[in-house]
């Protein structure tokens, strides 16, 4: 190492052996736990530092980016980003590092914790005890042995509370759209579908990420159908469940109790859920141990010194885990394989049990393995925001999706072109893009229909067959609502047959313009597109 050693700023309360990690990498580093809390100070100070390790109390704004003007690398001491303005670093060129599975054993251990505590109604019972009362009678609990255990999200966290509760002789059900019948038999889990969960368990713990599919997902209706006198427990992220309608339904007896670690709002100072008697609240205890802290703290110092020093990339969040040299050469097709891989992601909603990427000329020759990440990451990416290019291919695989790659050399008159083929339990997708000499990602095949279109952020994907009308039919609507076309691919298998089109469009669509134009009756699928395009 030549001159100065990069400098790296810890704002959040890690552990002391972490700090002395990158001291002993030859890091210059500064130890301020409490300065994450002062952002008018950190914003003052961060444009001294390459790197910035934190755990959830900093927040990492834009403003702070725009103040951070040597900054390569944000490095957090966890799983959940929520606290980091990923794509403000992004668009930077700042990598964001993670620690995907450092806390996994922990939240499984309070989950479950948690689902006893509220069965025997231990806080309550212990409070009672202190204040010089016996109150035997009043605090009759429930076992757990062969009570059901629902688990909204088998992954990781999941999979590990369903093997301690079938050590305590639960019967597990889980519901998870990636979770394939074969990992669940592995597991020793029964796959079923939400309304079945909601039915038939009387215990039910979430493991998902708070995603525009997840927020609000325990709300009113699902409790209602729920199975009477259920107990919920909810260690993953607040905003899953209606706070309010989940109050009114254990006081009108309909749901026995509840455990909570995390909130809609936190620091959780209020919420109709800490008036009742039969619910247990912890402060976002999850990944609150000594192992697990020490563990995510050893883990996030190691990748960030190893990147700052090496140029090594490691459970990265905005970008695959490749070398230096390989980044100025490859990164047109990482952007690629991911746009792949989202493109998918938004259209799948049901169980994956496949995949199965063809790379063809000279991008057979790269990187494959970190193209493949990318791929994965980005069609996992729709309903696990957290997945990383280096987690998502465990996540998958951990949900029984068998992941095959193939190379080949120049087969058409493209010179690189990556193709992948998605199998779920009702059908198959395939789409394939290539990079031209422009540096630029084009979306070249869909279901073997041969198109060109470049990638923009905002798209619309409609499927019909090949009859007259149907072009005028998607201008007049979008023109009618205000929407702007800016630019239109067309695609079509034979004439008469079925036709694609792919609009990229200069903003979001809304839920109205979507519903017109499905009320047309003209397309067999409608459907909005989102992709992470910077420039």
């Amino acid at each position: 190492m030549t001159g100065k050693p990069p400098k790296v700023l810890v704002s959040d309360k890690l552990s002391p052996s972490a700090v002395q990690v990158f001291r002993d990498r030859g890091i210059d580093v500064d130890f301020e736990p409490e300065l994450g809390r002062d952002r008018e100070t950190l914003i003052a100070r961060i444009g001294a530092f390459d790197g910035l390790a934190v755990r959830s109390a900093t927040r990492v704004t834009e403003r702070v980016l725009d103040a951070a003007g040597r900054l390569k690398v944000i490095g957090r001491a966890g799983i959940g980003v929520d606290n980091i303005d990923v794509g403000a670093a992004t668009r930077r060129g700042m990598i964001v590092m993670n620690t995907p599975f450092g806390n996994s054993i922990t939240t499984a251990e309070h989950a479950i914790s948690l689902m006893m505590a509220v069965a025997r109604q231990i806080p309550a019972a212990d409070s009672s005890t202190r204040a010089g009362k016996w109150e035997k009678s009043r605090f009759m609990g429930v076992e757990l042995t062969n009570k059901t255990l629902g688990l909204v999200g088998c992954g990781n966290i999941g999979s590990i509370v369903a093997d301690r509760a079938l050590g305590l002789k639960m019967k597990v059900l889980a519901y998870d759209p990636f979770l394939s019948t074969e990992r669940a038999e592995k597991l020793g889990v029964r796959k079923v579908e939400f309304d079945e969960l909601l039915a038939s368990a009387d215990f039910i713990s979430l493991h998902v990420p708070r995603t525009d599919r997840t927020a609000g997902l325990i709300n009113a209706d699902a409790i209602d159908r729920m199975k009477p006198g259920v107990r919920l427990i909810n260690c993953a992220r607040g905003g899953i469940v209606d706070e309010s309608a989940l109050a009114k339904a254990i006081e009108a007896g309909r749901v026995a109790g509840a455990a909570f670690d995390v909130f809609e709002t936190e620091p959780a100072t209020d919420s109709p859920l800490f008036t009742l008697p039969n619910v247990v609240c912890t402060p976002h205890l999850g990944a609150a141990t000594v192992e697990a802290q020490e563990n995510v703290a050893l883990q996030i110092a190691g990748q960030m010194s190893d990147y700052l020093l090496e140029g090594a990339v490691s459970n990265a969040i905005n970008m695959p885990s490749i070398t230096a040299e390989e980044a100025q050469v490859i990164g047109p097709f990482i952007r690629l394989a991911s746009h792949l891989g989202s493109f998918v992601g938004q259209m799948t909603h049901e169980p994956i049990t496949s995949i199965n990427i063809l790379f063809d000329g000279d991008v057979a020759r790269m990187n494959t393995d970190a193209l493949t990440s990318a791929l994965v990451a980005g069609m996992i990416k729709p309903q696990l925001p957290d997945a990383n290019m280096v987690s998502a291919p465990v996540i998958a695989r951990e949900r029984g999706v068998q992941i095959a790659t193939t190379t080949q050399d120049r087969s058409g008159v493209f010179g690189s072109y990556i193709r992948l083929t998605v199998t779920t339990v009702r059908r198959r997708r395939s789409i394939a893009g290539t990079v031209f000499s422009d540096g630029k990602p084009r979306f070249i095949q869909i279901k073997g229909i041969n198109i060109e279109s470049e990638v923009g952020r905002h798209m619309l994907y409609t499927t019909n067959q090949d009859v007259p009308g149907v072009i005028g039919t998607l201008g007049t609507t979008l023109g009618d609502a205000g929407v702007n076309i800016a630019n239109f691919t067309l695609g079509r298998s034979d004439a008469g047959g079925e036709a694609i089109a792919l609009l990229e469009l200069d903003e979001p669509l809304g839920e109205n313009v979507i519903r017109s134009l499905e009320q047309t009756g003209k397309f067999r699928q409608v459907r909005p597109l989102n992709f992470d395009v910077f420039s």
